[in-house]
């Protein structure tokens, strides 16, 4: 079926095809990936749009002796298939197979280990000043999107870029998305470069004359100031950004033009200092349902590639959370909404619909996100920020600095709370309890299921201050009390504006004769928990429980915690978030401060850092399953 694809397991394959026959492979590279991915899930519209690209790039550079630094790194099916890896791409970002990102100890052919945006250019950078230092030779050429590129640590990079003058090429790939539309005024900037193909193409056609040979190269850099004036004088603004930050720009060039990519990366290798390629690329190219639709392309689970992704009757918590928070913009008109790109994965595209005016997606932009929050509320508006949890990451200096320390009214909606699956180390959300604890003057919270995640978006309109609540990926849930047939009692307890801090008592039976076990969950551990408690009671006379859903991380209303734990003989917290720093921390220091002794045991995430896989297989190689916390359960004889 893939013909020319069969014959390539390395980048020297590559090498020996002429372009009709790479334009061959390049169809078959893109059925390869649609039925892979449709087998597998994962990132399908962005790699379908740079196979030419990849392509290209392994037929000029010598990789692994040149170094490739992708951006993001969810756009490298590709280049994993080009380099050895395409027998095993059936494992792609399942359990112990290959990730869905570059991986340094998973091919010598991944330089740099990425997942997040706006970070190739500052690690390409950092390889050309070290081969400089050390007077080796190898091109370094960092490949970074449209999207990534509106982050401030690609700006950063860029201008020092600039002032360093070193040897790399940085190539700009352009599909005018990131995940969803991209915004801001550098997507205009380079829509308008776009609009202006006739001049910068007889700018490129200049560049590619002069710089052909080495001796061209030569005449080309005495008579650039010639070739520039004469550009200038006929789009003076065009290319003012990236020239003037000491960078020669070049472009735009059609990104599934294999001659033309060919040509021009053959002719960087004679052009010294910092290069800027613009490629113009179609995200979902080749697939007509993600051509049609990439947003929806971009991330994908398991579908019939002959029918494309089918919409879902069930509904995404980010969903619920999007709808939720614009139903309250709609009787309060201080109520605003801030994306960092991300409004589908958030669930705020609900909110843009019905309130465009208060609805602001500032870009790749985390840390600009909160401060911008910052003074939002600072003039009285109650700005609600969703982001990922492992994207709040970047902004932690701002949402100390700008936010923390006056107290400002911005809730923070962490979504991607825990464990996330098959994205793996860097997208886990396994820091947030963590990263946020030490924080003075926020209120933390986790909800058991949606509906309480629902009641803690309301309550947090009525909070004056800083407020986060973090909450998991995937569909709609709830925590059903009756399915457990222990709990015989239990009515959910309202939350109030009066209690917060105040965990939710779930079971509450201590019997003198037994293991009196006092359980902590956080968050939706909730169910996990019950489940283990349920299979020991059927099995065994030993023990009796108290279990409380704690809801807050910060504050923690310490009477009742002391008093729920005092009878106990084994304390057990129950979190999905790494053990040092977050909810186990907060219950073992106020056992401490009131002397209160006990043997605390902590089910968490360990110190360390989680591979991919599905979340069920994750949290039974970590202990976080019903069965390990079961397990740890039974275990405790021994100790007491």
């Amino acid at each position: 079926m893939y013909n020319f694809l069969d014959g390539v397991n390395s980048p020297n394959d590559i090498k020996k095809l002429n372009i009709k026959e790479l334009e061959i492979l390049a169809k078959d590279i893109r059925k390869f990936l649609v039925k892979n991915v449709s087998n597998t899930g994962g990132h399908l519209a962005s790699n379908l749009g740079v196979v030419e690209l990849t392509l290209a790039l392994h037929k000029v550079f010598e990789c692994p002796k040149d170094k490739f630094v992708w951006d993001v790194g969810h756009q490298t099916y590709v280049h994993k298939i080009i380099t050895g890896r395409k027998r095993n791409f059936s494992t792609l970002r399942q359990y112990k197979g290959l990730s869905g990102f570059p991986k340094e100890c998973e091919s010598e052919y991944d330089m740099f280990d990425t997942g997040h945006s706006s970070t190739s250019v500052s690690a390409g950078l950092g390889m050309a000043v070290a081969r400089d230092i050390k007077n080796e030779d190898y091109d370094v050429i960092s490949i970074i999107g449209d999207g990534a590129f509106t982050g401030g640590m690609a700006m950063e990079a860029m201008n020092n870029l600039g002032f360093l003058k070193k040897n790399m090429v940085v190539v700009f790939n352009d599909n005018e998305m990131s995940i969803d539309k991209n915004t801001g005024a550098f997507s205009a900037y380079m829509s308008k470069i776009i609009h202006n193909t006739d001049t910068l193409s007889f700018k490129d056609r200049i560049d590619k004359i002069m710089n052909m040979t080495q001796v061209g190269g030569k005449i080309s850099q005495k008579a650039n100031k010639l070739t520039e004036t004469l550009i200038s004088s006929i789009s003076p603004q065009e290319c003012g950004l990236i020239d003037a930050m000491g960078i020669r720009y070049i472009g735009p060039i059609d990104g599934h033009d294999l001659s033309e990519l060919i040509e021009t990366f053959e002719c960087l290798k004679y052009i010294d200092g910092p290069k800027f390629v613009h490629i113009k690329t179609v995200k979902g190219k080749g697939y007509k349902y993600a051509e049609l639709t990439p947003e929806k392309y971009h991330g994908v689970g398991k579908f019939d590639y002959k029918v494309g992704v089918e919409s879902s009757s069930k509904r995404s918590i980010s969903a619920v959370v999007g709808q939720t928070l614009s139903q309250m913009a709609g009787y309060n008109d201080k109520i605003v909404a801030i994306t960092a790109a991300m409004p589908s994965g958030t669930g705020l595209n609900y909110f843009e619909e019905r309130h465009p005016n208060r609805y602001f997606d500032v870009g790749i932009a985390e840390q600009h996100a909160v401060t911008f929050a910052a003074g939002l509320s600072k003039m009285g508006m109650k700005p609600y920020f969703a982001v990922y949890s492992t994207f709040l990451q970047r902004a932690y200096d701002q949402l100390i600095h700008d936010v923390s320390i006056n107290s400002r009214p911005v809730t923070f909606l962490i979504d991607r709370a825990g464990l996330v699956g098959n994205d793996g180390e860097t997208h886990h959300g396994q820091f947030d309890l963590s990263y946020l604890n030490p924080i003075p003057n926020i209120t933390v919270m986790a909800p058991k299921d949606t509906e309480e995640l629902i009641n803690m978006i309301k309550l947090s309109e009525r909070i004056d201050s800083t407020v986060a609540i973090r909450y998991p990926r995937g569909n709609e849930y709830k925590f059903e009390a009756s399915k457990y047939e222990f709990i015989d009692e239990y009515e959910s307890e309202e939350l109030s504006y009066y209690t917060i801090g105040k965990p939710e008592k779930i079971y509450d039976v201590f019997i003198d004769s037994t293991k009196r076990v006092c359980i902590f969950s956080i968050g939706n551990m909730l169910d996990d928990v019950c489940q283990a408690v349920a299979n020991i009671l059927k099995t065994s006379d030993d023990y009796s429980f108290k279990i409380y859903n704690a809801r807050y991380l910060k504050p923690m209303d310490e009477e009742i915690y002391i008093n729920a734990i005092q009878d106990a003989d084994i304390v057990i917290s129950v979190e999905d978030n790494v053990k040092t720093g977050g909810f186990s921390s907060n219950i073992e220091k106020i056992m401490s401060e009131n002397n209160v002794y006990k043997e605390l045991i902590k089910i968490a995430i360990p110190d360390a850092f989680v591979a991919h896989g599905s979340v069920d297989e994750l949290k039974e190689e970590i202990g976080l399953s019903s069965r390990a916390i079961e397990k740890a359960i039974s275990g405790i004889k021994s100790n007491i």
